[in-house]
């Protein structure tokens, strides 16, 4: 990680931080999820430095970003990484999110279909269904999220490293310091913006053109996209491949390491051509 660049760029009329491996090689993006920053895919960056410039970015009021307090949506989110593959001078990257980074991957691919070279969605909220059409930002969920993360924030590093290993035995130790460091660093204003504006995911999802892959694992394990709501968001996009991964709850990539990266691997190699 010595030679990693940590830097920050206007994008989108905000400060955006991210964390680059660097190097002459195809650009590949993470979009973490709600509550993480961009240091939760160290190990993700360590797997595949080698054979890309993996850039991890910090969303809106994450990490070491700007924070805001007006109503924003995923449409806006999907906008700001837009905007830091502009900045940065990407053509047509690799873009891998996570939960939130996800949808934020859907977006961004539907409002810029030209700028992602290929998308890959871990366990996304599933806002392609109707009834989810509006999205976990509304005030209800807002306050059962406020509530968590301020009393994950009156605990040391050293007591969240030791709730989260005892509720997530199978994650590696080298996921537990930068999820702990995320929750630390993490600004209430996400927490307190007021009700999502609307989005028309059907309409916004169908104009995604790029390759597209769907990783999914086991709703009674909690994650949270079923077989049903796979099948409709590939209606949606005809050229989504969907790969499940058993034995994994939300965070996939931490329950089942090895089988993600080899999921992503597989993908990357078939389908991603960079520009």
């Amino acid at each position: 990680m010595s030679s990693w660049q940590s830097a920050e760029v206007q994008a989108n009329g905000l400060r955006l931080h991210y964390t680059r491996t660097g190097g002459d090689k195809p650009p590949l993006v993470l979009a973490h999820g709600f509550s993480d920053d961009g240091l939760c895919w160290m190990p993700v960056a360590h797997a595949l430095e080698r054979d890309y410039d993996v850039i991890m970015v910090d969303a809106r009021g994450h990490g070491q970003s700007q924070a805001v307090d007006q109503n924003y949506s995923d449409l806006d989110l999907g906008h700001d990484l837009a905007g830091v593959i502009t900045a940065l001078g990407l053509r047509q990257p690799a873009v891998l999110g996570h939960s939130m980074g996800a949808a934020t991957a859907l977006a961004l691919a539907g409002a810029h279909p030209n700028v992602p070279g290929v998308i890959l969605l871990e366990d996304p909220p599933a806002r392609w269904i109707a009834q989810s059409a509006a999205g976990p930002a509304d005030q209800a969920w807002q306050a059962r999220m406020l509530d968590w993360i301020t009393g994950l924030q009156t605990k040391t590093r050293e007591e969240l490293i030791a709730v989260q290993q005892a509720e997530s035995p199978s994650w590696s130790e080298d996921e537990l310091g930068p999820w702990a460091d995320a929750k630390l660093r993490l600004s209430l204003t996400v927490l307190q913006r007021g009700v999502s504006p609307v989005i028309d995911w059907p309409t916004l999802v169908s104009g995604i053109t790029c390759p597209a892959l769907l990783i999914t694992a086991d709703p009674a394990q909690r994650a949270i996209v079923t077989e049903a709501d796979a099948a409709v968001l590939q209606e949606l996009i005809p050229q989504l491949r969907v790969a499940h991964i058993a034995d994994a709850g939300h965070s996939i990539r931490r329950d089942q390491f090895d089988y993600y990266m080899q999921v992503v691997r597989d993908f990357l190699a078939a389908e991603y051509r960079a520009s």
